[in-house]
């Protein structure tokens, strides 16, 4: 049977032969690596398998270990996920080709994880049970972390402890011995510790990642669609649901008492929103009951929120914010379990006839849900223009001083000045130079104005010359096709009356009395 890991890492090694991949050095260097590992594994259990047949052969008593294969029942939980995980990847990818370029990558991750899952069994004396899944850990596990292709290596070490961690790491959970965590989320929150103490994150397209599903428009739809196909199949809809309405109603609560949103442009951010539907959800790792379920959703939805707000006061990246809790809500599972079971027998779905799974209480629930995203998405918190948005505001909010709005607009204008907008750049050079908002740094001003030059913006280019009262000037149209894009595609194809129609309802005054507005 040795044939069957052997295909699969001589499938890996000759992915090293396409295009993508000879891009890189260091990149065909993680996959001969992780192949090297793979035969070598190979050898040893082969050589161990032909000596326990050589003992049964002299001693009768001896059992021989002889490696097997069987083909799995196809589970749903696998296949219908890793449908909808490809979904997503495919919308995704329309809109951000990088995506579309990690394919090779992908299918890479799939081998090894298909080789290395079958010699651990083997290794463990185990019969290999071949199907699916695979599929959902690779896929779920690459929708929120990926290494740069230079230090890709680690991308393989991801994929082998999540499978350990699901092989080793296990409990008695109704009479059956079954896998603590959920075997994506364990990798991605231990890795994600790891990078966060040493301060590794640009070793990872992490940020890339939670930034970019916002590219496609109507991204919330489509996730809620998917996730309505989740939801159906497997009756977690307590889980995303209870998490989306913590978060949004923290939200809320917060933009009441402080004005300002809770999360920039946003009240559930789209990699969040992901993570509702596609990573707190499996069902296998969450409460057994629709009532522990809420419980479940509620506790991720507060440790996200918290998570967002520790991680920004620590200057951390705060897109980590929906992976670190997942493996302590998995731990957490039996405590729910029981306080649930300590209520009654009989909850009030029973009583009222609505608790077969996958029968009326389950639609009763994402009828429940599909009511709650509507409300969600009339109020602008889902595919629509948020009050975060508008640059404007986070002007007028750190003019008032505000909670952390000067923090926020500096990071925003940093963001689009990033994509080139030659007004950002000239605001930041203006920023260092005055001193209000960050210590004066006339080093730092000189090379934000310089950027702002070279992007054809001519207060940029006067404030070159003379700093010491800065120049400032309106967003040109090419400007507003980058600042009006609300986390979206720029808007370059977008006439010019209808971007300045746009960035009027922004709240930038000079447009909505501009002579191209009416045109």
């Amino acid at each position: 049977m040795f044939w069957v890991p052997l295909a699969f890492t001589a499938a890996l090694v000759a992915l090293t032969l396409l295009p993508r991949l000879q891009a890189s050095q260091l990149l065909v260097w993680s996959f001969w690596g992780a192949g090297a590992a793979l035969l070598v594994w190979m050898a040893l259990l082969a050589t161990l398998a032909k000596a326990g047949a050589a003992g049964a052969a002299v001693d009768r008593a001896s059992v021989p270990w002889t490696p097997s294969i069987h083909l799995a029942q196809p589970r749903p939980q696998h296949y219908i996920q890793a449908c909808c995980h490809l979904t997503v990847y495919a919308y995704w990818g329309y809109y951000w080709r990088p995506v579309y370029d990690f394919a090779p990558l992908l299918v890479g991750q799939l081998l090894f994880a298909y080789a290395f899952d079958l010699l651990l069994s083997w290794s463990r004396r185990e019969s290999y049970p071949l199907g699916f899944g695979p599929f959902p850990i690779i896929f779920s596990t690459n929708l929120f972390l990926w290494f740069v292709d230079d230090w890709f290596a680690f991308q393989f070490l991801l994929i082998a402890v999540g499978f350990a961690g699901k092989a080793f790491v296990r409990w008695d959970r109704d009479g059956k011995r079954v896998h603590i965590f959920n075997p994506s989320a364990f990798t991605l929150a231990l890795f994600s510790v790891v990078l966060l103490a040493t301060g590794t994150t640009h070793l990872t397209w992490g940020q890339e990642i939670a930034t970019t599903f916002s590219l496609g428009p109507n991204i919330y739809k489509v996730l809620f669609l998917v996730g309505l196909v989740v939801m159906y199949f497997f009756a977690i809809t307590p889980v995303t649901a209870m998490a989306a309405l913590t978060l949004f109603g923290g939200s809320q609560i917060y933009t009441a008492i402080t004005g300002v949103p809770y999360f920039i442009d946003s009240d559930i951010p789209s990699a969040v929103f992901l993570g509702l539907h596609l990573l707190v959800t499996d069902p296998s790792t969450s409460p057994r009951t629709p009532l522990g379920r809420a419980v479940f959703g509620f506790l991720y939805g507060a440790g996200v929120f918290g998570l967002y707000a520790l991680l920004g006061v620590f200057g951390m990246p705060t897109f980590y914010d929906k992976l670190l809790c997942v493996p302590l809500l998995n731990l957490a599972v039996p405590a729910i379990d029981r306080a649930v079971s300590a209520l009654g027998t009989r909850p009030l779905m029973h009583v009222l006839g609505l608790d077969p799974p996958l029968g009326r209480a389950n639609l009763a629930h994402m009828g429940a849900w599909v009511l709650v995203f509507g409300v969600m998405t009339m109020v602008g918190a889902a595919d629509g223009m948020h009050k975060g948005d508008a640059l404007p505001f986070w002007q007028q909010a750190c003019a008032a001083d505000q909670p952390q709005a000067c923090e926020r607009l500096l990071r925003i204008e940093g963001s689009y000045c990033g994509d080139n907008a030659g007004w950002a750049c000239n605001e930041l050079g203006r920023h260092y130079t005055e001193g209000r908002l960050v210590p004066p740094d006339p080093e730092r001003a000189f090379a934000y104005f310089s950027r702002a030059c070279e992007g054809r913006f001519q207060a940029g280019c006067v404030n070159l010359l003379d700093a010491s009262a800065p120049s400032r000037a309106n967003p040109r149209a090419f400007d507003l096709r980058l600042l009006l894009r609300e986390g979206g595609p720029n808007l370059m194809e977008m006439p010019v009356p209808d971007l300045y129609a746009r960035a009027c309802r922004h709240g930038w005054e000079f447009a909505c009395t501009a002579p191209t507005a009416s045109r």
